[in-house]
């Protein structure tokens, strides 16, 4: 889950890394676009900032609580519990929107040290808060056997959840190590290590470079899903990190279109019934492969058809918002809940957890499982709020230093 989301909202934007050219003020009689639709660069805020796109806020919480829909699965399953599962492609949504974020708020001027510095504070307070609730739920000396989720305590699994590498392995105990929701961390962790060198290499790129770099990632990423599937005995096994920057690049390359100023007005309300119906495509074609073309294929690169569809709607939503266009997602309720979303996602799963090895499953698969959505929803609300307004923002405030 990434952090990445509010730079941009909840505190003035970052400023464009050292070295790197100010995109949105190309020379006179530059072409700003080749594509159709809205030309010219978005208009400069305060400060010579580009505009917020707030509503990317309150999209991030739904998000947010479509993963949570996938994990109550595990406490309250309801009659749709197997589409549900794609609930975990939320953490490809944030990937995406990390790297859309990170291009679109960045600014001429900024160290690298001082990039990393704020990175350092925008996730790693809240996370070290989440392990230790984690802890006690997840780990034991002498973990119950019936209980699967509780694992054994390992110091150097807790300690390389600490310093956020055990994304980099392959074995779901240590990928899943310490608080199991931040090996997400883990993934940001890298891309926040070579953001600075691929906006410095991509800064000059206008709105068909940042198209031919998503289709560039998508076909990349496709094609070692299916080298893998093919030659499995030849291809490697990429770690998480890798695996996911198709996503984060993809994002970047959206946001360097949008910078660009290429604002197709795509209707929102399209872009969502694109999104979700390609999720049910992907839900059927899986359940029903052989009657739906290019099934088999489908599923070998779903990550990269989640990576299409999120990266479809964060564009549409974000070029409305940059249009003037009016937007539910900038409500306060959403944009609140939006700002707690990173909480939220520490925190849902512990929650989940401690509940289930108290009271077991609720119960056999039916909507009546739905009271326990809510009431584990209203829990994990205000635990997500307690650490967004007492860990979370006031030490990240502190920590990001001088701007």
């Amino acid at each position: 889950m990434t952090k990445a989301a509010e730079e941009n909202q909840t505190q003035p934007p970052i400023r464009e890394l050292s070295g790197s050219a100010d995109v949105s003020t190309p020379p006179p009689g530059a072409p700003v676009s080749v594509f159709p639709g809205e030309s010219g660069p978005p208009p400069p805020a305060a400060g010579g900032r580009l505009p917020r796109v707030e509503s990317l806020t309150g999209l991030r919480w739904w998000a947010a609580f479509f993963v949570f829909c996938h994990h109550m699965t595990n406490l309250a399953p309801l009659p749709i519990f197997d589409f549900l599962k794609y609930g975990t492609s939320g953490v490809t949504f944030f990937f995406v929107l990390s790297g859309f974020v990170l291009t679109w708020s960045a600014q001429k001027g900024t160290r690298i040290g001082t990039f990393y510095r704020r990175r350092f504070a925008r996730i790693w307070p809240a996370h070290m808060v989440a392990l230790i609730a984690a802890f006690f739920v997840f780990y034991r000396v002498d973990p119950d056997p019936h209980l699967s989720w509780i694992k054994p305590i390992s110091l150097t699994v807790l300690v390389l959840s600490v310093f956020l590498l055990h994304g980099w392995s392959n074995d779901p105990t240590i990928l899943y190590g310490g608080n199991p929701a931040s090996w997400t961390l883990s993934v940001e962790a890298f891309f926040y290590a070579y953001f600075p060198f691929v906006w410095r290499m991509t800064s000059r790129l206008k709105a068909s470079g940042g198209v031919i770099l998503c289709v560039a990632v998508l076909v990349a990423g496709g094609g070692y899903r299916l080298a893998l599937f093919h030659y499995k005995d030849v291809v490697p096994v990429l770690p998480q990190p890798v695996l996911h920057s198709v996503a984060f690049l993809f994002g970047i390359g959206l946001a360097i279109a949008l910078r660009s100023g290429w604002k197709p007005p795509i209707p929102v309300w399209f872009a969502f019934l694109v999104t979700g119906g390609g999720l049910v495509l992907l839900w059927y074609s899986g359940k029903h492969p052989t009657e739906v073309p290019g099934a088999v294929t489908m599923g070998l690169c779903q990550k990269e058809v989640l990576t299409l569809l999120y990266g479809f709607l964060i564009f549409a939503v974000a070029s409305r918002d940059i249009r003037g266009g009016s937007s539910l997602l900038r409500s306060k309720p959403l944009v609140k809940l939006g700002q707690w979303s990173y909480a939220f996602y520490l925190v849902h799963a512990t929650i989940l957890y401690a509940i289930k090895e108290y009271h077991g499953v609720a119960g056999p698969i039916g909507w009546s499982n739905l009271t326990w959505y809510a009431g584990v929803l209203v829990l994990s609300i205000f635990a997500s709020w307690l650490l967004y307004k007492f860990v979370e923002h006031p030490v990240e405030r502190k920590l990001r230093g001088p701007r």
